[in-house]
């Protein structure tokens, strides 16, 4: 997962250095920006269960280290998921024209909703269930 978003986030800053990247429209831009805001903070949500382990160490703290670190890294799965929909949003607005663009970002986070939606929905079947 860490190496994923360091991906995600390298692929978002290269961004910045592209020659078509002065042409951006405001949509676009801010669209870009709010990404790379949001590949931040799933790193950080990445680093956080490791730190948290390096200051709880020998704390007698596992059950609230592993309870906090699955709490986190559920956040930054869901981020990377809604960054995969704006950077798919984005790449067709630059690549096919804003209405593309626009309905392409639209899916995207449709499936990631109904993503998520499915994933809870079968994670709570299977704590109701013996």
């Amino acid at each position: 997962m860490q190496t994923g978003t360091q991906i995600l986030s390298g692929f978002l800053l290269a961004v910045a250095f592209q020659p078509r990247f002065e042409e951006l429209d405001p949509y676009a831009h801010t669209l870009y920006l709010c990404l790379v805001i949001a590949a931040g903070l799933a790193t950080l949500l990445g680093l956080a269960p490791v730190m948290l382990h390096r200051a709880l160490f020998r704390q007698h703290a596992k059950q609230r280290l592993v309870r906090t670190a699955n709490r986190l890294l559920i956040a930054q799965i869901a981020v990377v998921s809604f960054i995969a929909a704006g950077v798919t949003g984005l790449i067709f607005d630059v690549a096919a024209g804003r209405e593309i663009g626009v309905l392409a970002l639209c899916i995207a986070a449709v499936v990631v909703v109904g993503f998520w939606s499915i994933m809870t929905w079968t994670g709570w079947r299977a704590r109701l269930d013996p």
